[in-house]
């Protein structure tokens, strides 16, 4: 069942929960970049994709690969809301043994279509997914999520001349742009832009939107639908650390965990909103 935005503000504001959660109790990780992703990953798992946490290998099913693996623990989240494994796992997260680790696993994680960590490669294995439906004449879509510095990789620009070459409309590439990579602003490091040009030149269809917006992402998909013959990709402008005032476009919170004093910042405000959007259901 669609899920209403406000509802999705919800989910989302406790995804956001969840990876605090998660890297608190690892003392490492990323949540800056987990935090910024986290409504794009709300609303592909409970308004777009076609899933069945019960049976998370059903053949059918639609894939997620999360190109930009470290920024799983919102993800985490999120598949855990969606029923496909306990809330309390986040406290495992990164430990020795646990089901859930620093990037995602997909032989000990259900709900994981890909392992992924090694930025540039995630969106190739995308690829390959949504070649496969073609070949195999099936109907399932499939989705990766980039991050903005990502793009500097040149796999990934491989990975777009062959989605094009082979016309995979059934591929939706999401790019979160929030600005931000482990050594500085991504113009600093290398500058990217104008990125919308250069997935049109690789021949995408290209819409550009707020990530934050579950109504712009939902336009976005609805229009990604009726493209035909070239894949779509959505490029989301959003605030790395978004929700966690002392995060939001902070660099240094790329891949650090918070110490107690910052757990219990952060926590308190993420509570005050989830407290905040109950109350307005």
């Amino acid at each position: 069942m669609a899920e209403s935005f406000k509802k999705l503000e919800l989910l989302a504001a406790k995804a956001r929960l969840g990876a605090i959660i998660g890297t608190y109790h690892g003392k490492s990780g990323h949540p800056g970049g987990s935090l910024s992703a986290a409504d794009i990953y709300t609303y592909l798992y409970f308004n777009e994709m076609n899933v069945k946490p019960d049976e998370p290998d059903w053949a059918d099913r639609d894939r997620f690969v999360l190109s930009k693996g470290h920024c799983c623990p919102s993800l985490y989240a999120v598949l855990a809301m969606k029923g496909y494994f306990d809330w309390s796992e986040l406290e495992n997260l990164r430990h020795v043994g646990a089901m859930l680790q620093g990037h995602p696993d997909m032989k000990s994680t259900p709900g994981i279509d890909m392992s992924s960590g090694s930025l540039g490669q995630g969106v190739s294995a995308a690829c390959g997914m949504a070649f496969a439906a073609k070949l195999d004449n099936k109907d399932y879509r499939v989705y990766t999520v980039l991050g903005d510095g990502e793009c500097e990789e040149g796999q990934v620009w491989e990975a777009a001349m062959f989605a094009a070459h082979n016309k995979l409309d059934n591929l939706v590439i999401f790019v979160d742009q929030n600005g931000l990579q482990i050594d500085g602003t991504v113009e600093e490091v290398c500058g990217i832009e104008p990125l919308d040009k250069k997935f049109e030149s690789f021949g995408f269809e290209v819409e550009k939107i707020d990530g934050h917006s579950f109504e712009q992402i939902e336009a976005a998909l609805n229009k990604a639908k009726t493209v035909k013959g070239k894949p779509f990709a959505i490029l989301a402008k959003t605030v790395k650390g978004k929700g966690v005032s002392f995060m939001e476009n902070q660099v240094g919170w790329h891949g650090k965990a918070c110490n107690d004093e910052e757990f219990k910042v952060a926590t308190a405000e993420l509570e005050a909103e989830i407290e905040r959007l109950e109350a307005e259901l």
